[in-house]
């Protein structure tokens, strides 16, 4: 399992530092979608160490709620579980993804994301 939880957690690295790097060139859009990503797996590779099992949800608080996450995370957790839809497509947006999110909606994704981040490399175990 450790091996599966190397995976989940280096690539949930490399998406929040694209999140930032999208914020930095003003795509706000691939900045909160990255956030979700980031979290997402960061959240299944604690559950997989935690668990020694694999998860298939997409649910952010379903996923922090199975590893303990602190409480006070999952407000946010509900508002950044469907931005991995949310950011793609203009049905479930109802509009064009690109023009909905602006710097300050960036902004706070990425400081309320990296707030879980600390929390999920505070208990990752590689």
């Amino acid at each position: 399992m450790r091996t599966e939880v190397s995976l989940w957690w280096i690539q949930s690295e490399e998406d929040f530092d694209s999140a930032q790097a999208n914020f930095t060139i003003k795509k706000y859009y691939l900045t909160v979608f990255l956030c979700q990503q980031a979290v997402e797996k960061g959240l299944k590779a604690l559950y997989i160490q935690t668990k020694k099992k694999s998860s298939m949800t997409h649910s952010l608080v379903l996923l922090a709620t199975e590893c303990a996450i602190p409480s006070h995370y999952l407000s946010f957790l509900r508002k950044l579980t469907p931005q991995f839809v949310n950011t793609r497509y203009p049905d479930a947006a109802y509009g064009v993804p690109s023009e909905l999110y602006d710097v300050k909606i960036a902004e706070e994704y990425l400081k309320q994301t990296e707030e879980v981040m600390k929390w999920l490399r505070s208990r990752i175990k590689l």
